[in-house]
């Protein structure tokens, strides 16, 4: 679809510059067109601070009265007064000292959210600026861009500019089909996202990027699909009766769904062609258990079967799990951490065949793992692995089958359409004995009951989580970070064990910290988003999530299924940030809703395409289409578009080419 360009090619992309680009994965002038703007700045008129709401976003026309520049405190901080008419409001700046060299006296514009709560005036915090003269810069519909070391907006949507005269975009999608869905020419689609004259331009820019880019993906997983039906290598003689007495070992009947999973199974099992099967299932469905049955029909089969997972603990608790189920059989765990001889023996027992299963992390598609006999393959929590991952341990057998498993809720229609590559079992009903979590949205003036009255459970027992957003804070003072909570928590919640977990830990301290949580050698664990796979912690009850409303409905919902996960009654409290009717409204369907499914298909429609397909916490998505906002019928019109190029009626030859080499560049990408 694009050529490639040097970066360096272009005006003012020095060898530094360009490394800056390179840290947001722009090598080319080709990914520089597809870094898409995260937002816009509407610049096309004014408004007035006093007729602006708590959180609007705003341009006003204002006069600075006075500047102090605070050297000393925590966080440095630059502030101004400022007059508009009659109303005089203040900016501030965090962090940014250069402003104080900047902001004189005088007549400026200000772009930036106003807050505005508790009677307490208004005030605007890191607002762009410049003095109000007939050479304005803060006009138009502005891209704004994901931005790294050095780079500004300004460098970048130069850059781009550029980038956009030289680089050949055509589209994929036959002309005629073109002509039949009446789709815009792509490359004016291209120069509408970074290039828009207004919102309405962007939208339906964005709309036709979308269409292209799922156009690919789908051709892909048709093709895909197509190509890797599979002859068996390897049969399997576990019976029915041999899995309905397997069953009968949990000390819970199964649930409709469950049979209908593993029935699914075993006649893949039974089939003469490779099994390719997701199993997708809410929270606390059940997924693992059927996962469990398909590994005891490959080792009864007298197979090995090997089940991967992204962390250390959760791989640990799935082999324990296997263990427990599958007493007769020889199951083995292993990871980065197992000590080198250990490795050395579990190595040997895979290479000659006398372990039967093995669970564990990254360290089993390493090149020195070897099978005896590998037909069957489960990857829990699939969307934590790209799909070259996964092909990396199927490829250690022949004809491998292949079962595959999320607890993320995505609606029906999209799972068709993601999945196009799997044959898809969903079990929407959950065990009896998986109780409702009770979700309660807390206003700030109940914050110090809520504290207290985890700590009072905690004297009884209980284990809490407690999550915010980011590693980081923010200067705007609206996102805690997590740091900033743990210290907060220390204070106010004194005898209270706190363990800190994120991102930036190493994967061997993030299990260590969660080993230790489960352990229940911490009382609360204060937490980014890294606990929301699945990790078993049943004596955690308790779930408080800060900023809420910065969240997916979807990912809260994940969030919320790490409690409630033994017999005791468990509790979900979350806070808002920005206490706005329509984060009022996506936090009430939470509240009201336990099923994942019909949550999902709200947050479908609240948000769109761009947003809900790149929930899944960052970078879940094609390359950076998660920053477009683009109606959800996008991929629907995609969808058709491909049905009808591989009608028959066109050369799939050039469509080939090209949808396979979009899967190719994203395969090992996260694609849920």
């Amino acid at each position: 679809m694009l050529n490639k360009m040097k970066l360096t090619d272009l005006r003012y992309i020095s060898e530094k510059r360009e490394k800056d680009f390179n840290k947001l994965n722009i090598f080319s002038q080709e990914d520089l067109v597809r870094h898409f703007p995260r937002d816009y700045l509407d610049l096309t008129k004014t408004d007035t601070i006093a007729s602006a709401y708590h959180n609007d976003v705003i341009l006003t026309l204002c006069e600075v009265l006075n500047v102090e520049f605070n050297r000393y405190s925590k966080r440095p901080y630059v502030k101004a007064l400022c007059r508009q008419g009659d109303y005089l409001f203040t900016a501030i700046w965090f962090n940014q000292p250069y402003v104080a060299t900047k902001l004189t006296c005088g007549e400026y514009l200000f772009y930036g959210r106003v807050q505005n709560r508790y009677g307490m005036g208004a005030s605007m915090v890191n607002p762009t600026f410049e003095r109000a003269d007939n050479n304005l810069k803060l006009k138009g519909y502005l891209p704004v861009y994901p931005l790294a070391g050095s780079l500004t907006q300004g460098a970048v949507r130069m850059a781009v500019k550029q980038a956009l005269g030289n680089v050949k975009i055509v589209s994929a999608i036959p002309e005629a089909l073109q002509k039949k869905y009446a789709l815009a020419d792509l490359k004016s689609a291209y120069v509408g996202v970074h290039l828009p004259t207004g919102a309405e331009c962007a939208r339906l820019a964005a709309e036709r990027v979308a269409i292209e880019e799922y156009f690919l993906l789908i051709s892909a997983f048709k093709i895909i699909k197509g190509d890797s039906q599979t002859a068996r290598l390897s049969g399997y003689s576990a019976t029915a009766e041999d899995v309905k007495n397997f069953a009968s070992r949990f000390p819970f009947e199964f649930t409709q769904g469950q049979k209908d999973a593993v029935n699914d199974i075993y006649t893949d099992l039974k089939s003469p062609r490779v099994m390719n099967r997701l199993i997708q299932g809410d929270v606390g469905s059940g997924k693992t258990a059927v996962a469990l049955a398909g590994i005891y029909m490959a080792v009864k089969s007298g197979h090995q079967a090997a089940m991967l997972a992204p962390t250390e603990v959760l791989a640990r608790q799935n082999a324990e799990l296997i263990k427990r189920y599958l007493p007769e059989y020889n199951v083995e765990f292993l990871s980065g951490s197992t000590p080198a001889a250990q490795k050395r023996a579990i190595k040997k027992g895979l290479a000659d065949g006398s372990i039967n299963a093995v669970c564990g992390t990254h360290a089993l598609i390493q090149g020195d793992v070897e099978f005896a006999d590998l037909t069957f393959v489960v990857c829990d929590e699939q969307h934590r692995f790209g799909v070259g991952q996964r092909a990396s341990l199927t490829g250690k057998g022949g004809a491998v089958d292949t079962l595959v498993m999320s607890a993320t809720p995505i609606p029906r229609t999209l799972t068709l359409i993601f999945y196009g590559d799997l044959d898809v079992t969903t079990i929407k009903d959950k065990p009896r004995s998986r109780q409702d979590i009770s979700t309660s949205i807390i206003p700030e003036r109940r914050y110090s009951d809520m504290l207290a009255y985890i700590s009072s459970e905690v004297k009884k027992g209980a284990q809490a989580y407690f999550v915010c957003p980011k590693i980081e804070g923010d200067d705007e003072g609206t996102v805690m970070s997590v740091t900033e909570l743990y210290e907060e928590l220390s204070q106010k919640m004194p005898g209270v064990r706190l363990g800190l977990m994120h991102g930036k830990l190493k994967d061997k301290q993030k299990d260590e910290v969660m080993s230790a949580f489960r352990r229940g050698e911490y009382d609360c664990l204060v937490s980014t988003t890294v606990i929301e796979v699945g990790v078993d912690v049943p004596n955690a009850t308790i779930m408080v999530i800060y900023n809420a409303e910065r969240f997916g409905l979807s990912q809260l919902h994940q969030l919320r299924g790490r409690v409630g996960r033994g017999d005791k009654k468990s509790y979900c409290f979350l806070l808002m940030g920005s206490d706005t009717d329509v984060a009022r409204q996506r936090l009430s369907v939470l509240k009201n809703n336990s099923d994942g499914f019909a949550i999902a298909e709200s947050d479908l429609q609240m948000r769109g395409g761009g947003d809900f397909m790149g929930t899944r916490q960052s970078g879940h998505v094609i390359g950076d289409l998660k920053n477009l906002r683009f109606p959800v019928s996008a991929i629907f019109t995609a969808k058709a578009i491909s049905d009808d190029a591989f009608s028959g009626a066109f050369d799939t030859a050039p469509l080939r080419a090209a949808a396979m080499g979009k899967y190719n560049k994203l395969k090992d990408v996260i694609l849920n």
